[in-house]
Protein backbone atom coordinates (compact mmCIF):
# COMPACT_ATOMS: atom_id res chain seq x y z
CA UNK A 1 0.00 0.00 0.00
CA UNK A 2 1.61 3.26 -0.78
CA UNK A 3 2.23 5.87 1.53
CA UNK A 4 1.54 9.44 1.51
CA UNK A 5 3.54 12.40 3.85
CA UNK A 6 1.61 15.63 3.69
CA UNK A 7 2.81 18.98 5.09
CA UNK A 8 -0.22 21.34 5.53
CA UNK A 9 -2.79 18.52 6.34
CA UNK A 10 -5.20 20.89 8.25
CA UNK A 11 -5.99 23.41 5.05
CA UNK A 12 -8.05 23.33 2.50
CA UNK A 13 -5.71 21.45 -0.25
CA UNK A 14 -4.50 19.04 2.73
CA UNK A 15 -7.79 17.47 3.58
CA UNK A 16 -9.07 17.56 -0.07
CA UNK A 17 -5.62 15.84 -0.60
CA UNK A 18 -6.34 13.17 2.12
CA UNK A 19 -9.31 12.30 0.77
CA UNK A 20 -8.21 12.08 -2.70
CA UNK A 21 -4.98 9.88 -1.95
CA UNK A 22 -7.60 7.65 0.88
CA UNK A 23 -9.82 7.03 -2.24
CA UNK A 24 -6.77 5.79 -3.67
CA UNK A 25 -5.64 3.20 -1.37
CA UNK A 26 -2.92 5.26 0.34
CA UNK A 27 -1.73 5.54 4.27
CA UNK A 28 -1.55 9.04 4.58
CA UNK A 29 0.32 10.76 7.12
CA UNK A 30 -0.29 15.00 8.36
CA UNK A 31 2.23 16.90 9.67
CA UNK A 32 1.33 19.15 12.48
CA UNK A 33 3.24 21.88 14.16
CA UNK A 34 2.91 21.69 18.09
CA UNK A 35 -0.16 20.43 20.01
CA UNK A 36 -1.96 23.14 20.13
CA UNK A 37 -3.49 22.96 16.53
CA UNK A 38 -6.79 24.36 16.75
CA UNK A 39 -8.03 22.59 13.84
CA UNK A 40 -6.61 19.20 14.28
CA UNK A 41 -9.28 17.50 16.28
CA UNK A 42 -11.80 18.69 13.74
CA UNK A 43 -9.65 17.64 10.64
CA UNK A 44 -9.26 13.62 12.67
CA UNK A 45 -13.64 13.16 13.14
CA UNK A 46 -14.06 13.61 9.72
CA UNK A 47 -10.96 11.75 8.24
CA UNK A 48 -9.50 9.52 10.93
CA UNK A 49 -7.44 7.44 8.93
CA UNK A 50 -4.81 10.74 8.77
CA UNK A 51 -2.03 9.52 11.05
CA UNK A 52 -0.84 12.58 12.07
CA UNK A 53 2.68 13.33 13.16
CA UNK A 54 4.94 16.20 14.54
CA UNK A 55 7.04 18.48 12.37
CA UNK A 56 7.88 21.71 12.13
CA UNK A 57 8.96 23.15 8.36
CA UNK A 58 11.71 25.41 10.52
CA UNK A 59 13.58 22.29 12.28
CA UNK A 60 15.22 20.10 9.86
CA UNK A 61 15.65 17.34 12.32
CA UNK A 62 11.72 17.33 12.69
CA UNK A 63 11.40 16.74 9.22
CA UNK A 64 13.93 13.66 9.58
CA UNK A 65 12.31 12.00 12.12
CA UNK A 66 8.78 12.83 10.73
CA UNK A 67 9.80 10.98 7.18
CA UNK A 68 11.77 8.06 9.49
CA UNK A 69 8.18 7.57 10.98
CA UNK A 70 5.97 7.55 8.10
CA UNK A 71 8.50 6.22 5.43
CA UNK A 72 6.41 7.66 2.28
CA UNK A 73 6.73 7.04 -1.33
CA UNK A 74 5.22 10.80 -1.98
CA UNK A 75 5.30 13.36 -0.21
CA UNK A 76 3.50 17.09 -0.45
CA UNK A 77 4.78 20.03 0.54
CA UNK A 78 1.18 22.41 1.43
CA UNK A 79 2.43 23.70 4.38
CA UNK A 80 3.16 27.49 3.94
CA UNK A 81 2.38 31.15 5.51
CA UNK A 82 -0.34 31.53 2.80
CA UNK A 83 -1.40 35.29 3.86
CA UNK A 84 0.28 38.07 1.10
CA UNK A 85 -0.69 40.65 3.09
CA UNK A 86 0.48 38.85 6.26
CA UNK A 87 3.77 38.79 4.46
CA UNK A 88 4.63 41.89 4.87
CA UNK A 89 4.41 42.53 8.22
CA UNK A 90 6.29 38.85 8.83
CA UNK A 91 8.72 39.31 6.07
CA UNK A 92 11.02 36.99 7.43
CA UNK A 93 9.13 34.24 9.29
CA UNK A 94 7.34 33.92 5.59
CA UNK A 95 10.81 33.46 4.02
CA UNK A 96 11.62 31.07 6.90
CA UNK A 97 9.05 29.00 6.03
CA UNK A 98 7.49 29.05 3.06
CA UNK A 99 10.73 29.68 1.13
CA UNK A 100 13.60 28.16 3.58
CA UNK A 101 10.90 25.17 4.37
CA UNK A 102 11.22 23.69 1.15
CA UNK A 103 14.88 23.35 1.24
CA UNK A 104 14.70 22.05 4.82
CA UNK A 105 11.80 19.32 3.57
CA UNK A 106 14.38 18.29 0.50
CA UNK A 107 17.06 17.91 2.64
CA UNK A 108 14.92 15.89 4.63
CA UNK A 109 14.16 13.75 1.86
CA UNK A 110 17.74 13.28 0.27
CA UNK A 111 18.92 12.36 3.62
CA UNK A 112 16.27 9.20 4.13
CA UNK A 113 15.90 8.50 0.80
CA UNK A 114 19.76 9.01 -0.15
CA UNK A 115 21.60 11.09 -3.12
CA UNK A 116 21.21 8.74 -5.70
CA UNK A 117 18.29 6.89 -6.77
CA UNK A 118 16.01 8.39 -4.53
CA UNK A 119 12.62 6.59 -4.46
CA UNK A 120 10.72 9.13 -2.89
CA UNK A 121 8.56 11.55 -4.93
CA UNK A 122 8.09 15.11 -4.17
CA UNK A 123 5.26 17.81 -5.02
CA UNK A 124 6.03 21.43 -3.95
CA UNK A 125 2.84 23.63 -3.73
CA UNK A 126 3.97 26.81 -6.27
CA UNK A 127 1.68 29.95 -6.24
CA UNK A 128 0.54 32.18 -9.28
CA UNK A 129 1.61 35.23 -6.74
CA UNK A 130 5.21 34.26 -8.04
CA UNK A 131 4.35 36.08 -11.28
CA UNK A 132 3.23 39.32 -9.45
CA UNK A 133 3.88 41.91 -12.05
CA UNK A 134 2.62 40.00 -14.93
CA UNK A 135 4.89 40.18 -18.24
CA UNK A 136 2.14 38.31 -20.71
CA UNK A 137 -1.32 37.13 -20.15
CA UNK A 138 -2.31 34.13 -19.64
CA UNK A 139 1.00 33.23 -18.01
CA UNK A 140 2.25 30.13 -18.85
CA UNK A 141 5.01 27.57 -17.41
CA UNK A 142 7.90 29.97 -19.45
CA UNK A 143 6.86 33.53 -18.53
CA UNK A 144 9.15 35.19 -15.93
CA UNK A 145 8.59 35.24 -12.53
CA UNK A 146 8.48 38.96 -10.96
CA UNK A 147 6.73 38.75 -7.94
CA UNK A 148 5.51 41.79 -5.39
CA UNK A 149 5.43 40.44 -1.96
CA UNK A 150 7.46 38.60 0.20
CA UNK A 151 5.21 35.89 -0.06
CA UNK A 152 5.61 35.83 -3.64
CA UNK A 153 9.13 36.08 -2.95
CA UNK A 154 9.77 33.48 -0.97
CA UNK A 155 7.40 30.91 -3.59
CA UNK A 156 9.96 31.69 -5.81
CA UNK A 157 13.08 30.32 -4.02
CA UNK A 158 11.00 27.30 -3.22
CA UNK A 159 10.38 26.30 -6.45
CA UNK A 160 13.76 27.26 -7.75
CA UNK A 161 15.44 25.07 -5.22
CA UNK A 162 13.29 22.20 -6.57
CA UNK A 163 14.21 22.49 -9.91
CA UNK A 164 17.89 22.60 -7.95
CA UNK A 165 17.81 19.59 -6.22
CA UNK A 166 15.73 17.96 -8.99
CA UNK A 167 18.77 18.70 -11.61
CA UNK A 168 21.60 18.31 -8.51
CA UNK A 169 20.02 14.84 -7.24
CA UNK A 170 17.70 13.26 -9.58
CA UNK A 171 15.04 13.53 -7.49
CA UNK A 172 11.47 12.79 -9.07
CA UNK A 173 10.57 16.60 -7.69
CA UNK A 174 8.08 18.46 -9.33
CA UNK A 175 6.18 22.35 -8.72
CA UNK A 176 2.63 22.94 -9.59
CA UNK A 177 1.69 26.35 -10.23
CA UNK A 178 -1.43 26.79 -8.45
CA UNK A 179 -4.00 30.11 -9.04
CA UNK A 180 -7.03 30.90 -6.75
CA UNK A 181 -8.99 27.55 -6.50
CA UNK A 182 -11.68 27.08 -4.05
CA UNK A 183 -13.60 24.21 -1.58
CA UNK A 184 -16.05 23.64 0.94
CA UNK A 185 -13.07 23.06 3.32
CA UNK A 186 -11.63 26.99 2.59
CA UNK A 187 -11.15 28.61 5.73
CA UNK A 188 -13.12 31.38 7.24
CA UNK A 189 -10.47 34.00 6.68
CA UNK A 190 -10.31 33.75 2.34
CA UNK A 191 -12.60 35.86 0.85
CA UNK A 192 -14.61 33.22 -0.83
CA UNK A 193 -15.63 31.89 2.98
CA UNK A 194 -16.14 35.31 3.89
CA UNK A 195 -18.39 36.42 1.82
CA UNK A 196 -20.52 33.09 1.64
CA UNK A 197 -20.61 33.30 5.39
CA UNK A 198 -21.74 36.74 5.83
CA UNK A 199 -24.76 35.85 3.37
CA UNK A 200 -25.85 33.71 5.12
CA UNK A 201 -25.58 35.13 8.24
CA UNK A 202 -27.38 38.49 7.02
CA UNK A 203 -30.25 36.36 5.62
CA UNK A 204 -30.44 35.07 9.59
CA UNK A 205 -30.33 38.36 11.16
CA UNK A 206 -27.16 37.12 12.84
CA UNK A 207 -24.98 40.02 11.13
CA UNK A 208 -26.20 43.26 9.60
CA UNK A 209 -23.16 44.08 7.13
CA UNK A 210 -20.05 43.15 5.11
CA UNK A 211 -16.75 44.51 4.89
CA UNK A 212 -14.79 44.19 2.18
CA UNK A 213 -11.46 45.52 0.24
CA UNK A 214 -11.27 46.36 -3.41
CA UNK A 215 -14.37 44.78 -5.50
CA UNK A 216 -12.53 45.05 -8.82
CA UNK A 217 -9.95 42.64 -7.93
CA UNK A 218 -10.45 39.60 -10.36
CA UNK A 219 -9.13 35.74 -9.63
CA UNK A 220 -9.19 32.60 -11.82
CA UNK A 221 -10.83 30.57 -9.46
CA UNK A 222 -10.90 26.70 -9.69
CA UNK A 223 -11.88 23.84 -7.81
CA UNK A 224 -9.44 22.08 -5.04
CA UNK A 225 -10.70 19.06 -5.65
CA UNK A 226 -9.29 19.39 -9.11
CA UNK A 227 -6.31 20.66 -8.16
CA UNK A 228 -5.09 17.78 -6.13
CA UNK A 229 -5.95 15.09 -8.15
CA UNK A 230 -3.27 16.99 -10.38
CA UNK A 231 -1.02 17.03 -7.93
CA UNK A 232 -1.02 13.50 -7.33
CA UNK A 233 -0.83 13.02 -11.16
CA UNK A 234 2.11 14.58 -11.85
CA UNK A 235 3.49 12.49 -8.69
CA UNK A 236 2.71 8.96 -11.28
CA UNK A 237 4.92 11.01 -14.14
CA UNK A 238 7.65 7.88 -14.90
CA UNK A 239 10.18 10.49 -16.54
CA UNK A 240 10.40 14.56 -15.61
CA UNK A 241 13.07 15.66 -17.92
CA UNK A 242 11.83 16.02 -21.33
CA UNK A 243 15.51 16.28 -22.98
CA UNK A 244 15.92 13.39 -25.27
CA UNK A 245 19.29 12.59 -26.19
CA UNK A 246 21.06 9.99 -28.47
CA UNK A 247 24.05 9.35 -30.02
CA UNK A 248 24.52 9.70 -33.88
CA UNK A 249 25.28 5.98 -34.12
CA UNK A 250 21.84 5.23 -33.08
CA UNK A 251 20.29 8.05 -35.19
CA UNK A 252 21.88 6.51 -38.16
CA UNK A 253 20.67 3.09 -37.10
CA UNK A 254 17.18 4.37 -36.65
CA UNK A 255 17.30 6.04 -40.47
CA UNK A 256 18.08 3.10 -41.84
CA UNK A 257 15.82 0.62 -40.31
CA UNK A 258 12.99 3.29 -40.73
CA UNK A 259 13.56 3.22 -44.09
CA UNK A 260 13.99 -0.68 -44.49
CA UNK A 261 10.57 -1.28 -42.80
CA UNK A 262 9.05 1.09 -44.73
CA UNK A 263 9.85 -1.05 -47.90
CA UNK A 264 8.43 -3.83 -46.05
CA UNK A 265 5.37 -3.13 -43.95
CA UNK A 266 1.77 -1.83 -45.11
CA UNK A 267 1.58 1.91 -44.78
CA UNK A 268 -1.02 1.63 -41.66
CA UNK A 269 1.82 0.21 -39.71
CA UNK A 270 4.45 2.85 -40.01
CA UNK A 271 3.07 4.98 -37.22
CA UNK A 272 4.70 2.55 -35.12
CA UNK A 273 8.17 2.37 -36.40
CA UNK A 274 11.70 3.09 -35.26
CA UNK A 275 11.82 6.82 -36.48
CA UNK A 276 8.59 7.20 -34.62
CA UNK A 277 10.18 5.72 -31.35
CA UNK A 278 12.82 7.88 -30.83
CA UNK A 279 11.85 9.97 -27.99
Amino acid sequence: MPRAFITGITGQDGQHLAQFLHGKGYDVYGMVKGQSNPRVAAVLEEMPFIEMIPGDLADLPSLVAALEVSQPDEVYNLGAISFVALSFNQAELTANITGLGVLRMLEAIRMIGGSQNNPIRFYQASSSEMFGKVRETPQNERTPFHPRSPYGCAKVFGHDIVVNYRESYGLHASSGILFNHEGPKRGIEFVTRKVTNAVARIKLGLQHELVLGNLDSKRDWGYAGDYVKAMWMMLQQVNLTRSCTKPIRIFLLVAVLNFVLSRLIPAQLAAASPMNLWC
